[in-house]
């Protein structure tokens, strides 16, 4: 059996993927309650930005993470398609969670129903970027641990969309950013620990790209896109709208005809 090593970077790995989580989490759940102060258009387009946002933050949290992880007589390739397959899903199944809290009709439905469907997105992901994975050997799972790892993620996710959706303020966004991003990179590190490698050591080489190669450069991309996203969301005035002034009326019948 390999030996693995999560931590063969030292502390930068587990440390990076933890604040891009939680920049991903803060920018989406920003961006998720913007999307309930508006409608129409405007609506829809916060969501997807919540959904990117989350999406690829988590995306970004595993494979910042898989970049310390090494095991032990065997070298470490990744899949291009099935990583990029991994980041598609984690934004869409993220989406089908975000817009059914955006869209609910009531805010328990809307944050059970958007936790399970986050907390899904980031389990489906979190497989997906493991299947992406090519050594020499198979990689098998506790069971136990997998059903754990779900379990904490769409718990976790729940947590924040409670936090986000339900009690209002600075404060409480700023913990449900922490809370999300600890979610995320508990439920990988659980996940991970369900991991057992049985090596086949062989000469043959490996298809694939290696983690500095396709995943560094992919994340810094993700990375800034995160951090210059949340700058804008920080700075853009929020939604509250002033039905009684003329000017704001004035604007809403112009996107109207426009949208």
């Amino acid at each position: 059996m390999g030996h693995m090593n999560h931590f063969s970077a030292g502390w930068v790995t587990p440390v990076l993927s933890y604040v891009m989580a939680c920049v991903g989490s803060a920018l989406g759940l920003r961006c998720t309650v913007r999307a309930l102060e508006a409608d129409g258009a405007s609506k829809r387009n916060w969501l997807v930005l919540a959904s990117v946002a989350i999406g690829s933050g988590i995306w970004t949290m595993h494979f910042v993470a898989m970049m310390g992880f090494s095991v032990e007589g065997t070298p470490i390739r990744f899949d291009v398609p099935l990583t990029v397959l991994s980041l598609l899903m984690s934004i869409g199944v993220v989406a089908a969670g975000v817009f059914t809290a955006g869209y609910g009709r009531s805010r328990v439905t809307s944050v059970v129903f958007g936790g399970l469907g986050t907390g899904v997105g980031v389990a489906a992901m979190h497989y997906t970027g493991m299947a992406a994975l090519n050594l020499h050997g198979e990689v098998n799972y506790n069971p136990g641990l997998v059903i754990a790892s779900v379990a904490i993620a769409v718990f976790a996710a729940t947590a924040a969309l409670t936090l986000t959706l339900v009690v209002r303020g600075s404060v409480l966004a700023a913990l449900a950013a922490l809370v999300m991003g600890l979610a995320v990179s508990s439920m990988h590190y659980t996940a991970m620990y369900a991991v057992s490698i049985d090596l086949a050591p062989s000469s043959a080489t490996l298809h694939g790209a290696t983690a500095t190669e396709f995943i560094f450069p992919l994340a810094v991309v993700l990375g800034s896109f995160l951090f210059l996203a949340s700058a804008y969301v920080a700075l853009s005035p929020t939604g509250k709208r002033h039905e009684n002034s003329a000017a704001a009326e004035l604007l809403r019948e112009v996107e109207l005809t426009t949208a």
